[in-house]
């Protein structure tokens, strides 16, 4: 099955999430929630992600995550990484509660594909200080594409992790989390880089890409958010609509996309010196705000 292939299928079975000028959306990927030691990428920018989804859950967001939110090839089990980062699983939790929550499993975490894989390590946890097991994300499903569907203008925003467009990750996904975890892991430590990752390879980047936006270009012309890559991306009106939300583990910052009154921005979270010499936790909005349906009128030129 080709790249165009695959985007087309997880466009065919994405779930449809109606969305209005009141609603409010927040999309991160590629957090890669890892078990704290040195090859945990996700565990510097810790401190930034949790304070930026506190925001958001206290401001009423809903929160979209477009695959590899957990790094399932460097770690071989999810209790582990839930240990290692509970606060934030536990403020996770409250959005599900709150049905804010929806998943999109990417390659690092593909095995969450599976229903009853996720139902076995996500439903529940345990909790030894009461020694016995409670509900974490009960009912919970991960899905390969979401589509957000406008009530009034029927414009469509199509979300996935973009790995459909990655022959390797895709395909080839179980070997490549065996080289992860006996090889790449532990040279990690070190400095060196996974070269079949696209965001360590910018030549597999690009290509990546280049066939993203040729679907999108014969899917006439449908607004697409991805992540996969790491590298940020927000078109203008007119040109093609291929957005890509960035990661959770770029040095010391983590990006996303929101969408609100019917508008998207790109926006990044840092740590940020005062004049005073203390630290605190800035959202700085890097592209934006933009209305949605300038891409829609974009397509009917």
């Amino acid at each position: 099955m080709s790249s165009f292939s695959r985007l087309t299928e997880a466009y065919k079975n994405a779930k449809v999430i109606p969305f209005n000028e009141q609603s409010k959306i927040i999309l991160f990927s590629d957090c890669h929630r890892g078990d704290s030691s040195f090859a945990d990428e996700f565990a510097n920018n810790r401190n930034i992600y949790y304070h930026a989804l506190k925001h958001y859950f206290n401001e009423g967001f809903t929160y979209c995550e477009l695959g590899d939110g957990d790094e399932l090839w460097e770690n071989t089990s999810f209790k582990e990484i839930f240990n290692a980062h509970k606060n934030v699983y536990k403020l996770l939790q409250q959005f599900h509660l709150d049905n804010r929550l929806h998943m999109i499993w990417g390659n690092h975490d593909m095995v969450y594909k599976d229903p009853d894989y996720v139902k076995k390590h996500l439903y529940t946890y345990f909790e030894p200080i009461e020694n016995r097991d409670k509900e974490l994300f009960k009912g919970l499903v991960y899905h390969e594409a979401i589509i957000l569907k406008h009530q009034t203008t029927q414009q469509e925003l199509f979300l996935t992790h973009g790995h459909q467009a990655d022959w390797w990750n895709y395909n080839f996904w179980r070997w490549g989390r065996f080289m992860v975890r006996v090889l790449w892991k532990p040279l990690q430590v070190w400095g060196i880089a996974d070269p079949t990752s696209p965001a360590k390879n910018y030549k597999e980047l690009i290509k990546m890409e280049k066939r993203i936006k040729k679907w999108i270009l014969a899917k006439n012309r449908i607004l697409t958010i991805v992540g996969h890559t790491h590298r940020p991306r927000f078109p203008t009106p007119g040109d093609i609509p291929f957005f890509n939300d960035g990661s959770c583990v770029h040095p010391r910052s983590i990006t996303g996309l929101e969408i609100q009154k019917g508008t998207i921005s790109l926006i990044k979270w840092e740590i940020a010196t005062k004049d005073d010499g203390t630290l605190q936790i800035v959202r700085i909005l890097l592209e934006g705000p933009q209305q949605l349906e300038d891409y829609e009128k974009a397509v009917n030129l």
